[in-house]
């Protein structure tokens, strides 16, 4: 008789522990309304290139004689 009662409780708390499992299966399953996370937008967002140094240079050198010429036009205006 009381291990029967003992089974009788171990079953009930089995259902509600199976219950309480498929509901939060059925909350992630639905799809999320809205912006995603942050951590999902940077992981989908493609990476950009970087500049090597050789080509940092190379674009200091010319944006600076573009510079200069600008001068140079403005001088003699």
């Amino acid at each position: 008789m009381i291990i029967q009662q003992i089974v009788a409780v171990l079953t009930a708390e089995r259902n509600l522990l199976d219950r309480a499992i498929s509901a939060l299966n059925g909350i992630s399953t639905q799809p999320r309304r809205g912006r995603p996370p942050k951590a999902v937008q940077k992981a989908a967002r493609p990476k950009r290139g970087r500049m090597s140094a050789a080509a940092r240079r190379k674009m200091s050198r010319l944006m600076k004689q573009r510079w200069a010429q600008g001068k140079m036009g403005k001088k003699a205006r």
